[in-house]
């Protein structure tokens, strides 16, 4: 009897939703279990911004590490409200001559939208965030943030128009499933238009020396790894807009064979190259992979993805040392060449491999050219726009802290706090012994003389 009354009340509170979900019409069954699946896949892409943070502190210096999580957390925040306010708008309103959206802003007359938006805000905030790995370690806090003002409000949704919004770009017949150059090009194209107004880092290069300036927490980066990998598969998979059977779990097989092929690809390159698997090219060697089948994970095979995650793979280790070596581009997490080239690569993979259109699938080079053209186009107005925010950043308010701020790292000039507090990581590498008490920790100095102050006063 004890086990009777309590199904029966469970049969009584249930019987009304059992009613109301038979009432329900397959057709809003199928558009709520579809909105479900990008929600979810929304989730995962947010939670890629916790693997960019890792990745890019466990890559750098720890006297670096909180400086470089708080740009994380700003960016996001900042890209979320700004591509409500104009960004949304500029990217899927009604199109202006193919270039620029014209209405939408804030939502207004597409509040029924308002899924799809969270999915495009945080692949806004993606675009931006790339740039802060390129940069990390000597530019300034303020100037990062208008920066990521400028991408996230104009730069990037104007692509995005171009590309998704049925822009120009879409009229020539451009594929971009995902954004291999809409996101990861476009975020990379900033980041090396910046770092080139940035310069490299103190110690970085002497005369035609190329000095290592090793990471302090490889297995930090490694776990970052770890999370972009697995929030990829709501990047790609969610960009179906839809949860397709036909096609979701397609897209994620691509995801995890071209991602698997950039790791096996960069870890044997490098043995043959350097003779040694290097750890941190093999990392990124996973991100190469990931962002080149972006563009296509909707159109090209299995075997197409396993080969364009190979092929990544070579070309992100040459990428590397082309721009280390040979330009003298300090990118302290290879962003440039992760996002940049291999999402290049991964955009003209589409003209080569996709089974629709593809030059190795008989469809000619017709799409090959239109991928190539997408890319030229992208770079060119992507450097432009970012070269003159940065030129007018710089004119103003300046890009990059001072020689001393920098040797005693940014956690203690910008935050006056250090992600180490244990390990004594503010005077650590060539930190000088005696540094300037108006900033950095002497901000909890002067707080707390403050409030011992406001102590004395009151008694």
């Amino acid at each position: 009897m004890k086990k009777i009354v309590p199904l029966s009340l469970l049969a009584l509170l249930g019987f009304p939703m059992i009613a109301s979900a038979q009432a329900v019409s397959p057709e809003a069954a199928i558009a709520s279990i579809d909105m479900i699946w990008v929600m979810i896949a929304a989730f995962l892409v947010f939670f890629m911004h916790a693997g960019f943070a890792m990745v890019e502190s466990g890559f750098t210096r720890s006297k670096n590490a909180l400086n470089i999580l708080m740009k994380n957390f700003m960016t996001i925040s900042i890209a979320s409200v700004l591509y409500f306010l104009v960004g949304y708008g500029i990217m899927f309103g009604t199109s202006g001559g193919g270039f620029i959206g014209t209405d939408g802003f804030m939502l207004t007359g597409h509040e029924d939208q308002i899924g799809f938006f969270v999915f495009q805000a945080v692949f806004a905030a993606t675009c931006a965030t790339i740039i802060s790995g390129a940069v990390a370690e000597r530019m300034k806090l303020g100037a990062y943030l208008l920066l990521t003002l400028m991408m996230t409000g104009l730069i990037y949704p104007i692509v995005g128009h171009w590309v998704w919004g049925g822009g120009w770009l879409a009229e020539l017949g451009f594929v971009d499933f995902a954004g291999s150059t809409v996101v990861h090009m476009t975020g990379a194209a900033g980041a090396l238009a910046t770092v080139m107004f940035l310069g490299p880092r103190l110690g970085k290069y002497t005369g035609k020396t190329v000095n290592v300036i090793q990471g302090h927490n490889i297995p930090l980066g490694a776990l970052g790894v770890f999370i972009l990998w697995f929030g990829w598969f709501g990047f790609n998979g969610g960009s179906t807009l839809a949860a397709d059977p036909s096609l979701v779990p397609s897209v994620i097989a691509a995801t995890l064979l071209s991602a698997s092929g950039g790791v096996i690809a960069s870890a044997f390159y490098s043995q043959i190259k350097f003779g040694q698997i290097d750890a941190s090219l093999t990392l990124n060697g996973a991100l190469a992979g990931l962002v080149g089948i972006t563009a296509g994970a909707a159109d090209i095979s299995a075997v197409g993805a396993i080969a364009t995650g190979l092929i990544a793979g070579v070309i992100l280790i040459e990428a590397i040392q082309l721009f280390d070596r040979v330009f003298k581009i300090d990118d302290p997490v290879g962003a440039i060449a992760v996002h940049g080239i291999c999402g290049a690569w991964g955009t003209i993979a589409v003209g080569l491999f996709a089974t629709n259109g593809g030059l190795f699938y008989g469809g000619g080079g017709e799409l090959l050219f239109i991928q190539t053209a997408g890319i030229v186009a992208v770079a060119v107005w992507t450097m432009a726009a970012t070269s003159i925010s940065i030129f007018a950043i710089k004119r103003t308010i300046g890009i990059r802290v001072s020689r001393q701020e920098e040797i005693a790292g940014l956690d203690f000039y910008e935050h006056g706090s250090s992600a180490y507090e244990s390990s004594g990581s503010i005077f650590n590498e060539n930190t000088p012994q005696t540094v300037d008490a108006d900033f950095g920790v002497g901000l909890l100095n002067r707080l707390n003389t403050i409030d011992n102050q406001h102590k004395k006063t009151v008694h």
